[in-house]
């Protein structure tokens, strides 16, 4: 009994890390890996954050959070979810 309420205490201290390293590191989508991406994004796993990446390398740098949504598979619920975390840097660096 004991050792199952400290599991329960470990993880939910690591679920509240986790969240508040999310919250508190913007990502560059114009910079970031796919994996940074999926580790940062809530609801983009591996495949979308490829997507990303790959629609990145392919129309080039984003210009606006929004066009995010015109990546397959990110919807506007996934960017207004995750609108906190993604930042741009200056696209003309």
């Amino acid at each position: 009994m004991k050792c199952s309420f400290l599991s329960a205490l470990a993880l939910i201290f690591a679920l509240t890390f986790t969240a508040h390293l999310q919250a508190s590191e913007p990502i560059d989508i114009n910079s970031a890996t796919a994996a940074e991406i999926a580790a940062a994004m809530s609801g983009v796993g591996p495949a979308k954050a490829q997507a990303i990446v790959d629609y990145r390398t392919e129309k080039g740098r984003f210009v606006s959070v929004e066009e995010l949504t015109q990546v397959p598979g990110i919807g506007p619920a996934t960017l207004e979810r995750n609108r906190e975390v993604v930042q741009l840097r200056d696209v003309t660096e």
